[in-house]
């Protein structure tokens, strides 16, 4: 069977020459064997054969009906098999005629006149064969076989009068054009195909074969979903790389400083304030099976001694606890019930809480006079401790007013008077006026915190200083980003004497959060070295720009709020874009950038007006530029499939290939590629089937009886990421469907329904 081949494709052949019609047969004489006596050849006419055994004679290019011409006549149907063998039979013969015609005057179209041995005789053309006069059919090169014709790993095409050679997928012309003939030495090599960067996706590593490729997965990655090694337009297999997801949470340990959860990452652990643990084992790491090394960090946990409990200066108690882990904040929870002997009831009971790192902790306690008091002191949460206790007896009386008796010398030992200066921002200054150098007074200070940003945060500390100085210093624990109010009172003074002063605390220096990591792509998650249960504020300030759309900016900034040490929140981002995250806890004057890229989605559906076309020809089709709303467009692709396929067709489906691949005629083909940066941002038209080149895929002429659905894709690829989308072009049914008779002789055809009342057939002979 003959086949177009394509516009720059090298013929040896001649276009097929026109039909001849029956007359051409008498003009030779059939039984006179003499020349007509006119040169003139006689006006060609048309046999049309009815369904019955009726005969009628068109000129020929008419479809119509109409009478027949004077002198002409059509044989009889039954006559038509001993026509055409008489005309052969005398076109056989390769001397002159009887009549002494010349034989040259008499060959093929297709045959050229040579005289051998005296003798003159029409011979065939190169790629024909027959008689040379009245037969010179087209001879096919490629029944013998593409691998001996064209050479290995070819494909042999057939056309009028010649034919040529394509490679197979997989392999390329040594003289780089897309057809060739076998006689300049032309062949077909191999084509490395991983020349080409992304042809196995992310992650994917190409390893090149004979007339193809295979895809293996690349340390750090492992396939899913299909086989390894695979191919990308066979196998749906994906190289996802190592992700060993969040580490494995450590019992009273958390992980220090950031981390990534790909192939060999590593985190380091710690134990919490209050445990500790040996150097050694304190690491983790990913592992090419995607999970985390178990963790052998084991922290045990530190108990607090509270040794050589004593009681001073009446009210006041000192303790110390076990050396060598003093270098940290301790919480002291201080318990105290105070008794009256007679009779015995409980008078007073209070708790309070005592802030430091001294490993000599001391503090003076607001106590009636007069009174038994038990004393138990603690270490708060999360440090445990083994209480101590302490009973004493306060100095003084009380009577059954409830007033307490005091010594004059205890009164009046100091006038009250003192003022409070502020440095360093958290340390204060007590200036006092003493009467009794020496003196001990007891100062209550009580302190409030609140955050102008956080209606709900509340820091509240309270605490008796006990100083026989004329100028003391105090420094306070206070949080960062705080406004604090500072009451101190004088304790034991006839008169009260306050003083309330107002600080405010700048925010931390020190980064306060860490480990901060993107998971499903737009979330993000962190820590916050901050005491638990406390609220803080983080503002949050997202930008994302697009490289392919300079025009292109998203920005976000909000506040949330939360009490979480390990704070988690999913962001709304656009797809196809690279994005800057800024966090940064109101408490802390220094915020964390993280950078996080969003994967593209599929393309907008392609606007297209929808043909069905029914026995014509296909109109030029339409093609409109996408927006890139969801990713870089990368190139548009013009597939025809089989209309059977079209229910089942898969728009991110790699499987068809070009026109020439073995496999075009049953899953469809790529008749076009055009790349993003072709396609204007007007309309442009394609005609399907115009024998051009678009991109590596020829675009053929749709084979005539064959139903085809036209689809239009568009493809994005960003990031080692490709995403498809699709849409129905054309449907293609019933194309007029017209065969030629391999030995050139015989033509049918079929008259319109405006030409002609009923179906009729017609054959129209040369």
């Amino acid at each position: 069977m003959n086949e177009e081949a394509p516009a720059e494709a090298g013929r040896t052949g001649r276009s097929p020459p026109p039909p001849r019609h029956l007359g051409a047969l008498s003009q030779r004489g059939a039984g006179s064997g003499r020349a007509a006596p006119s040169p003139r050849r006689p006006q060609p006419y048309l046999c049309v054969f009815g369904p019955q055994e009726e005969t009628r004679a068109l000129p020929a290019g008419r479809s119509g009906m109409g009478p027949r011409p004077r002198g002409t006549g059509c044989p009889p149907r039954r006559l038509l098999p001993l026509l055409l063998l008489l005309a052969l039979a005398r076109g056989a013969t390769g001397a002159q005629g009887a009549d002494g015609l010349d034989i040259c005057a008499t060959c093929h179209e297709h045959a050229t006149c040579k005289q051998r041995e005296g003798k003159k005789m029409c011979i065939c053309n190169y790629g024909f064969v027959g008689n040379g006069r009245t037969q010179c059919i087209d001879k096919n090169e490629c029944q013998l076989g593409a691998a001996v014709v064209c050479g290995n790993h070819t494909s042999c095409h057939n056309t009028h009068g010649g034919f040529y050679c394509i490679c197979l997928e997989g392999y390329r012309a040594t003289n780089n054009n897309k057809t060739f003939i076998p006689n300049d030495g032309t062949f077909c090599a191999d084509i490395d195909e991983c020349e080409v960067s992304g042809l196995c996706r992310q992650g994917g590593r190409c390893v090149n074969t004979h007339g193809s490729f295979e895809c293996y997965c690349m340390d750090g990655y492992l396939p899913k979903s299909g086989p390894e090694p695979f191919h990308p337009t066979r196998d749906a297999t994906a190289c996802t790389e190592i992700d060993c997801g969040t580490p494995p949470e450590v019992p009273d340990a958390y992980i220090v400083g950031n981390y990534t959860s790909t192939l060999g990452s590593q985190v380091r652990y710690t134990c919490r304030e209050g445990f500790f643990s040996g150097p050694e084992n304190t690491v983790s790491s990913c592992t090419a099976l995607g999970t985390w090394e178990s963790p052998r960090v084991n922290c045990q946990e530190i108990i607090t001694e509270i040794n050589a409990l004593s009681v001073f200066n009446n009210t006041c108690v000192r303790w110390q606890i076990n050396p060598g882990r003093t270098n940290s904040t301790t919480v002291y929870v201080i318990h105290i019930v105070g008794h009256q002997v007679d009779p015995v009831e409980s008078v007073h009971e209070e708790t309070v809480n005592l802030t430091t790192h001294s490993g000599s902790p001391e503090v003076c306690l607001d106590l009636y006079q007069g009174t038994n008091y038990t004393v138990s002191i603690s270490t708060a949460p999360p440090r445990r401790s083994v209480p101590a206790r302490i009973g004493f007896r306060t100095a003084g009386s009380r009577d059954s007013a409830g007033e307490t008796d005091l010594k004059e010398d205890d009164l009046l030992e100091d006038d009250g008077m003192f003022n409070i200066s502020i440095f360093n921002e958290a340390c204060l200054k007590l200036n006092r006026h003493s009467r009794k150098v020496g003196s001990d007074q007891i100062y209550q200070f009580k302190i409030v915190g609140r955050r102008r940003y956080l209606s709900d945060f509340y820091h509240a500390v309270s605490f008796n200083f006990t100083t026989g100085e004329r100028a003391s210093v105090v420094c306070l624990d206070l949080y960062p980003a705080t406004d604090y109010t500072v009451n101190i009172t004088l304790w034991g003074s006839p008169e009260p004497h306050s003083v309330q002063v107002m600080t405010s605390t700048a925010p931390a220096a020190k980064q306060t959060i860490s480990n901060i990591s993107v998971f499903n792509e737009t979330c993000l998650r962190w820590r916050n070295m901050k005491i638990a249960g406390t609220e803080e504020m983080y503002l949050l300030h997202i930008q994302g720009q697009r490289w392919y759309q300079k025009e292109f900016a998203h920005e976000i900034t909000f506040n949330v709020t939360t009490r979480s040490q390990a704070p988690e929140m999913c962001l709304d981002l656009r797809p196809g874009t690279n994005y800057s995250v800024s966090i940064q806890a109101l408490s802390s004057a220094r915020p964390v950038v993280i950078s996080l890229t969003t994967q593209i989605t599929e393309p907008p559906l392609p606007e297209v007006d929808f043909f069905t076309v029914h026995g014509g020809p296909l109109p030029r089709l339409k093609l409109r530029k996408a927006k890139e709303s969801n990713g870089p467009i990368s190139s548009y692709q013009v597939l025809v499939v089989p209309l059977a396929l079209q229910s089942t067709f898969s728009c991110d489906s790699e499987g068809a290939a070009s026109f020439f691949s073995n496999a075009s005629d049953a899953n469809g083909y790529v008749a076009a590629e055009l790349l993003a940066g072709a396609v204007p941002k007007e309309t442009m038209e394609i005609s399907v089937g115009d024998r051009l080149y678009y991109g590596k895929y020829y675009n053929a002429p749709l084979k005539k009886g064959n139903d085809y659905c036209i689809i239009l894709r568009i493809i994005s690829e960003w990031n080692k990421v490709r995403r498809c989308s699709c849409a129905v072009w054309a449907q293609v049914k019933d194309l007029l469907f017209i065969v030629r008779n391999l030995m050139g002789s015989l033509y049918e055809f079929t008259l319109s329904p405006a030409e002609s009342p009923s179906p009729t057939r017609y054959f129209w002979y040369c």
